[in-house]
């Protein structure tokens, strides 16, 4: 079940990302403004974001074997409608990419799945590994442009189009909720509502809009900062980029395996650190060959880790039938925090033609996040692992009958 749900999350991601990679080819052919391109790209991550919240309670209420069907099927149609016909306009292509933004409502229905399937002491490592199919990103960063130049402009939407309806298919034939499963009951906004009243869905937003949207955020302004600081060419800056990505990616696992150990508190305590030195480091713009290079590169795995240390958090903290009501929230947090710092990057490097001040902002906001982990986080999880936030039962257990 964990591998079926983490390839949903990967080709759904994969589906979501399709438009970046292409931003400057649609600027190109269709004579955007760098804000019309900015738009385009933007569109699907914030509904996708948003829309993580309103999926994660219908996860808590019919479960991820009926939802990751329903949201995989859903994703097709724009991808299919990109591919063949919309992709002549501006105002096309920004009504498929708002449908698109569906696919990355994968995230809210997979975490509430995966959580009831495991005991509370390895659900940090389970999550983690699901966490890793955010690499679906990566596959479109890598592939998307080769395809187009290969074939035609839909190559890369029909094989992905294909990809996600036979995934959908084999879901809806193989997945299986965990036995036990909590179902909740009540009208969905009244669950949404008493979810956003849980001190653990702010504190876990707080912290993924950090570790997750700096991920989201390098991952799509990495490329410009090294052409722009550093002269790269365009090929160079992306391979770089995709190293990144793939050593956050790899870390998340790591991350949620040593929250299970040491508790997700120490463990984003300790990413936040290295995230706060290593902005501080490149905050001097240094060589690239070896400071510069490792500096990004220990962000890249502390932000991984991050990812995956707070949804052990939320895994630790959250009653069972409320988890995908708080995935959700927390995951919008994530995808909206990765959107504002690379518009704070570009305008503060049009302001002082340096990233320094935009590199020392992040150092402090880290700062701040390592705060309040090392205060009210720890505070919140102190005597709490393995445990559900009320009534001593482990998170994951079913009620008894009656009860």
């Amino acid at each position: 079940m964990l591998a079926l749900a983490t390839a949903g999350f990967a080709v759904n991601f994969w589906a979501w990302a399709l438009l970046s990679p292409l931003g400057p080819r649609f600027k190109d052919g269709l004579g955007l403004s760098s804000f019309e391109q900015s738009l385009l790209v933007a569109v699907p991550v914030v509904v996708g974001s948003l829309g993580r919240i309103p999926v994660g309670a219908l996860t808590d209420r019919f479960g991820g074997r009926v939802m990751f069907p329903i949201v995989s099927a859903a994703t097709v149609v724009p991808v299919l409608y990109l591919g063949l016909a919309g992709h002549s306009s501006l105002t096309a292509l920004l009504v498929g990419g708002f449908f698109l933004g569906i696919g990355g409502t994968a995230f809210a229905v997979g975490v509430p799945f995966v959580n009831a399937w495991f005991p509370p002491a390895r659900r940090g490592l389970a999550l983690g590994v699901f966490g890793a199919g955010m690499g679906g990103t990566a596959i479109s960063a890598l592939t998307t442009v080769k395809l187009v130049d290969a074939g035609e402009m839909a190559t890369p939407f029909l094989i992905t189009a294909a990809v996600l309806g036979a995934y959908a298919m084999t879901a809806a034939l193989l997945l299986r909720d965990a036995p036990g499963r909590t179902v909740p009951v009540g009208p969905a906004a009244r669950r949404l509502a008493a979810a956003m009243r849980l001190p653990v869905t702010w504190q876990a937003a707080a912290l993924y809009a950090v570790a997750f949207g700096g991920y989201v955020a390098f991952s799509v302004y990495l490329p410009t900062y090294l052409r722009t600081g550093y002269g790269l060419t365009q090929a160079d800056a992306a391979n770089r980029m995709a190293g990144f990505v793939l050593l956050a990616v790899a870390m998340r696992p790591v991350g949620g395996w040593l929250s299970d150990r040491l508790g997700p508190a120490r463990v984003l305590a300790g990413s936040l650190a290295v995230v706060v030195a290593g902005a501080v480091t490149q905050s001097f713009t240094p060589a690239l060959a070896p400071v510069g290079t490792i500096a990004f590169l220990s962000m890249a795995a502390a932000l991984g880790a991050g990812s995956g240390a707070t949804f052990a958090l939320v895994a630790l903290l959250t009653p069972a039938d409320q988890v995908g009501s708080v995935t959700g929230v927390v995951g919008a947090a994530g995808g909206l925090g990765g959107f504002l710092p690379p518009l704070v990057m570009g305008s503060l490097y049009g302001a002082y033609e340096s990233y320094a001040a935009g590199l020392v902002l992040l150092a402090v906001v880290a700062a701040a996040a390592l705060a309040f982990t090392l205060t009210t986080v720890r505070a919140a999880t102190a005597g709490d692992r393995g445990r559900a936030p009320a009534g001593g039962r482990p998170a994951g257990a079913p009620a008894a009958e009656g009860g």
